[in-house]
Parts: C-alpha cells; structure tokens; sequence
C-alpha cells in the first residue's frame, strides 16, 4: 500500500489539472447546482489552496514528522459529518483520518457531495486499498469528527455521547489594522473577507482599526445569493435607522466590537489603544478562528493580510489538533 505522503502528493498533481477535464468540469457544474453560494472562482480556489497548502510531499512530510506514532494503533472507524458552506471543507479532516491509519465512514454535506465524492473516488483510484467508507446513520463508530452549527452540536453531543467526539460549531474572523496598510494588503484583506461569500469561519467580518482611520476596500462583484443578503441588510438596517456605509455589494457599520449578523455586513471598530484590542480578542478567544494582521503578537492564531483562506496543515480548525484527537482514540 502506498504511505501517505505518497497518496496525497499524487492527488495533489491529479487535482493540478482541475477544471480542465471533462469530468472534473462536470463536478462543478454539480457542485454549483447544489448550492447556490457556489461559485465556479471560489471551487477552484478552494482546490487550488488544499493542493498548494496541503499535498506538497515536503509539506506532509513535515507534517507527519510531529505525530511518529499515530498510525501504530489498531484503525477505528471515524464518523466524518461534514459541513457544505464552502467547498471542501471537511477535506483536511477526511485527510487527517486517512493519515492517521484510520477508516473515514464520511457523511458529505448535501451541499457540497459532488466535490467530496469526486475526491474520494480520486483517493481511491491512487490506493484501492484505502478504506472510505459511508456513514450509516445508527452504526457503530469508534470516535466522530462532525462540524455544524450550535444547534447541530447539541444533536451530536447527544447522540455521540458514548464515543470520543471532536464536535465544532460557528466560529468568526477579525482583522486588526495598524492604518498603513498597503494597497496590496488592503486588497489581501479583501480577499480575506469575500471568498467563499463570508461564509467560512475564516471569513473576515469584523474590522479593528485606528481612531479616525476610513477604511476602504476593493469592490467586487458578488454572487446572486451574496447581492440578495446585501440588499436584505441594507434595507433591514435603513428600517432601523442605523448608521451605516452603503459600498454597492456590501455594507459598513461603525460598532462596538461585536460580530454581524449579515453576511454582507461589515463591522468596524475604531480603536486608541492597541491593549484595548488585545484584551477583547483574549475575552472572545472562544468565538475566534483567526485574526487577520500584520502586527506580531496581536493573538496566537495570527495570519498575515490575504491568508486566512489559506490554511496549512498545521491550522487545526478550533485550535484542536485533529491528528491527536485521532491518535488518543481506545
């Protein structure tokens, strides 16, 4: 059977030809149809940022370097529930489970199916000896690794009671501006809020910057479903009479610190004293995937202007290590 770095290195160069494919042309037309904040740009993105970030042989490598032992044990069957709010999502967990010697029983988001399951079939067409199997409602596992809301949380908490769960809900991104951003920063940022239509918990949506600064932001144009939460919001907040900032596909509200309710929403906090920042990131740490900056220090998981939706194998969603979750499994 072929190692890991092996399998992943080679889906990485199969995945380098995406899009130019009939059939992996085909799977985006599906993806798309499935969920309508798909986008064809943001699918390849999505593939283009796992291929470059995680299935680099030297970067696997150095990856697995950190976890000597954890395929030594006995594979267990891992429930994988999977969210659909971007594409592939669920992906680095389906690979963490592989890696570590254990049997994937994935349940893909009805939203995001036609991706995983073309990334399944790929995996198995390098190694038919993986095992990836589907999950059965009701089924015996061993351990369960589920992303979704807060709600959905409390389902799988009771239903996944007996067995070791690592179970994440809804999390949020800020950014922390010192006021000399440069153009390419500002439109890295950007990035950082609109890809994947602010869905992600990677998605920028609250903005720390400095008394008296205005911020200004690349405009883009959005998807039909982006344009149609737009105008929600604008009309929801006019209908209050909050101040905001209309920016065509998007809108920015003057706040103290707290987090939208509107993807298309935009929060901004004005700022005196960098301690101040510090001290409510600390208090929300809880809420925070990753704070945008270029200030070093601002939180421990830090991430440089335009690469929040680039994760590496090391940024484990929540900040819990998913490969030792995997490994501490009876």
């Amino acid at each position: 059977m072929k190692s890991t770095i092996q399998i992943f290195s080679e889906l990485g160069a199969r995945l380098s030809g995406f899009g130019s494919d009939e059939v992996s042309r085909s799977v985006m037309v599906r993806a798309v149809a499935d969920n309508e904040w798909f986008s064809v740009g943001d699918i390849r993105y999505a593939i283009d940022a796992i291929r470059t970030e995680m299935l680099d042989a030297e970067k696997i490598e150095n990856w697995l370097s950190g976890y000597p032992a954890v395929a030594s044990c006995e594979a267990k069957r891992v429930a994988l529930i999977m969210a659909g709010n971007i594409p592939l999502v669920g992906f680095f967990d389906l690979m963490c489970i592989i890696a570590s010697g254990n049997i994937p029983c994935v349940k893909p988001s009805s939203k995001d199916r036609a991706l995983v399951e073309y990334i399944e079939q790929l995996l198995l067409d390098i190694e038919p000896a993986l095992r990836i199997e589907k999950y059965v409602a009701g089924a015996d596992y061993d351990a369960v690794i589920a992303t979704g809301g807060e709600s959905a949380n409390i389902y799988f908490n009771s239903v996944f009671s007996a067995i070791p769960s690592l179970l994440r809900g809804s999390r949020h991104s800020v950014a922390v501006l010192l006021g000399n951003e440069s153009r390419e920063e500002l439109a890295g940022l950007a990035n950082d809020i609109f890809t994947y239509s602010g869905l992600g918990c990677r998605n920028v949506s609250l903005i720390f910057v400095p008394k008296g600064y205005e911020l200004t932001l690349p405009t883009r144009k959005m998807s039909p479903a982006y344009h149609n939460n737009y105008l929600q919001c604008r009309a929801l907040l006019t209908m209050q009479g909050a101040e905001f900032y209309d920016k065509g596909e998007f809108v920015v509200v003057p706040s103290k610190a707290e987090l939208p309710r509107f993807l298309s929403q935009i929060n901004v906090v004005e700022y005196s004293d960098m301690a101040e920042v510090q001290e409510w990131l600390a208090e929300n740490d809880e809420r925070l995937q990753c704070v945008v900056s270029s200030i070093e220090g601002v939180h421990s998981r830090c991430v440089p202007f335009g690469y929040a939706q680039l994760p590496t194998l090391f940024d484990y969603a929540d900040e819990r290590d998913t490969m030792q979750f995997l490994s501490s499994i009876d």
